[in-house]
């Protein structure tokens, strides 16, 4: 188990709207949630992008402009820190985030390693959402890690269910990936795994033995038992306005520095220490 736990802080995400939600949208916003999140502990930024015109934040953006500008921004905010970029998409056009990889070259960004349903039913039994498929096709995959081993990118693998999990393995096995191996276990989404801890011990039993994991759990108050759980069992640690609104006691945040605070004591409670920037990049293997 590591001593030094890296805190990443999802900034965004694709889904919330700034109408509805304080999340950030412009480079100055990003910049000062990263900074906020930034003074509380976090190493690692996670950012989606949206589209800048008035009114219009909250539509996602896949525009290498737009990337570079809030890339630089949270950089000059927060001195040493280290980006991790999405690259989620569904459907058969993903030419905008590989060129996100490709032309800005992140330290880390997501590779959404298998396909799920992405589902969700209302307490009327209807559909929260039209039904769709997030798809992530093998072949898919290999575009995204090609893209990333030509940028210098540490792919971090995405696994919405326990066979994607499993799936990370046979990349590996069959020479598709080889370099620092990172696991995202994602729990929380409805038709993907549940946000339980008690799932945890068997995710870690079923990733390869030298990857490294984090969870990225999504919910209320209900998620912070299993974000204890991830730091008692020695995985790093990630939060943000992208997965949650709501501390442990159901209080609603208004930016990602109360958060990454709250996941900070995690890992003090479980007698570990935050990662700084310096610690992180020796720990994943970044560029520096």
């Amino acid at each position: 188990m590591s001593d030094k736990a890296v805190i990443t802080c999802a900034l965004n995400g694709v889904l919330t709207d700034p109408k509805q939600h304080n999340v950030p949208v412009t480079p100055e916003q990003m910049a000062r949630e990263a900074k906020a999140a930034f003074d509380a502990g976090a190493s690692v930024m996670h950012v989606h992008l949206r589209q800048q015109a008035p009114g219009k934040g909250h539509l996602p953006s896949w525009e290498v402009a737009v990337s570079k500008e809030i890339q630089q921004a949270i950089r000059e905010a927060c001195p040493g820190v280290i980006i991790n970029h999405t690259t989620g998409t569904s459907g058969p056009h993903y030419e905008g985030p590989l060129a996100c990889v490709r032309e800005t070259k992140p330290e880390i960004a997501a590779c959404n390693a298998g396909s799920l349903n992405y589902l969700k039913v209302k307490a009327d039994n209807t559909w929260a959402w039209p039904p769709m498929m997030f798809d992530n096709s093998v072949e898919k995959v290999q575009d995204f890690l090609d893209a990333m081993k030509d940028a210098g990118t540490i792919p971090e693998f995405e696994c919405f269910d326990v066979g994607i999990v499993r799936s990370v393995g046979m990349y590996v096995q069959t020479g598709m990936y080889s370099g620092p191996l990172e696991y995202n276990f994602v729990m929380g989404v409805a038709s993907g795994m549940p946000a339980d801890p008690d799932l945890l011990p068997i995710l870690i039993k079923l990733k390869r033995p030298e990857g490294r994991f984090q969870v990225t759990a999504i919910g209320r108050g209900e998620i912070w038992p299993l974000h204890q759980r991830c730091a008692d069992l020695g995985g790093h640690l990630r939060t943000g306005l992208e997965d949650t609104f709501y501390l442990g006691d159901g209080r609603k945040v208004t930016s990602n520095g109360q958060l990454i605070e709250a996941i900070a004591t995690c890992a003090r409670n479980a007698g570990r220490s935050i990662a700084s920037p310096a610690e992180a990049r020796q720990i994943f293997g970044t560029r520096h």
